[in-house]
């Protein structure tokens, strides 16, 4: 019964933690959006600027672009991350979007290379410490095709200064480009949230329990 009720109680408090974290992402997504001086004080103060609103000027380095596998509305293919040179000299990985297998050679989608000053508005993500998992197979630099998000690597890869870039990603928005790739708007949020569903599972276990026991009790009085 105890082990139950904690459980159930666990629970509880993990609802009440996802909720909040839903509410915080919601409230970022949707406030105004942080130019890059304020993203990267934030994160130099160790603040969590994953999905944050932002903007950022620069120009486009289309020919250090590196590509991420990916699928997206059910298709294979490639989420294409292009350094943004900025006027004070940094660099930032630009997610632009995606783009099915065929059309990984940007030579197939020239309309999509956008040249000169450009604003891309979108959301900011948070630069991965470590492979996520064993099972994530190594970056392929010589391929230039990234199974998980090395910032390091993809700029180290490029030739670009470590110590200019910044040490988060921008996902751009959904604003089209000229022949429609690469696709932007490609964040995904997806924060699975069960733990009502999973608290009722366990005081209701407990509830049962607590019948059987009292059925239980009363057939040995009787």
């Amino acid at each position: 019964m105890a082990i139950l009720l904690s459980l159930g109680t666990w629970q509880v408090k993990r609802l009440q933690w996802k909720e909040a974290l839903i509410a915080d992402i919601d409230e970022r997504r949707h406030a105004a959006p942080l130019d890059l001086v304020g993203l990267e004080a934030l994160a130099a103060k160790g603040g969590d600027v994953d999905y944050r609103a932002a903007e950022a000027k620069g120009t486009y380095l289309h020919d250090k672009e590196r590509h991420f596998l990916a699928t997206f509305r059910g298709r294979a293919g490639f989420y294409v991350y292009t350094p943004l040179q900025l006027a004070d000299g940094g660099y930032l990985f630009v997610n632009r979007g995606f783009v099915p297998y065929e059309l990984k050679d940007p030579l197939k989608r020239p309309e999509g290379q956008l040249q000169g000053e450009q604003t891309v508005e979108g959301l900011a993500r948070a630069r991965l410490a470590e492979k996520p998992s064993s099972l994530v197979p190594d970056n392929d630099e010589v391929k230039n095709i990234f199974y998980w998000k090395d910032l390091d690597r993809m700029a180290a890869s490029t030739g670009l200064p470590l110590d200019k870039v910044l040490p988060f990603f921008l996902d751009a928005d959904a604003t089209p480009v000229p022949g429609g790739m690469p696709q932007g708007g490609v964040t995904e949020i997806d924060l699975p949230n069960s733990h009502l569903q999973y608290a009722i599972t366990w005081y209701g276990l407990a509830l049962a329990l607590a019948g059987v026991a009292g059925y239980a009790l009363l057939r040995r009085k009787s």
